[in-house]
């Protein structure tokens, strides 16, 4: 397993807006979108600060740098990327 870890930084007083559009995206399909199939989402956020950490999970690196390149070609709307990172999951314990 893989993981696309993106860091933004935002305006503390709209984190709850940026939250709910990504929740919308997730909702409309974003899993779906090509690219980005089978892929599971998480979202950290530091509402003092306004720091979100955005982490995505893929079955493989080739699947991941596909994601990536999805992502990337999108509208973002967590706040300023300031940040992507890629990581190799050796052990996990999700379902």
């Amino acid at each position: 397993m893989y993981a696309r870890v993106a860091t933004f930084q935002n305006d503390p007083a709209k984190i709850d807006g940026a939250i709910a559009e990504i929740r919308e995206n997730i909702d409309a399909g974003l899993p779906t979108m090509p690219g980005l199939e089978g892929a599971k989402f998480l979202m950290l956020a530091d509402r003092e600060s306004g720091k979100m950490i955005g982490i995505t999970l893929f079955e493989t690196e080739e699947a991941m740098r596909v994601g990536d390149a999805a992502m990337n070609s999108g509208r973002g709307v967590a706040g300023s990327r300031s940040g992507v990172e890629f990581y190799e999951i050796p052990l996990h314990t999700l379902a």
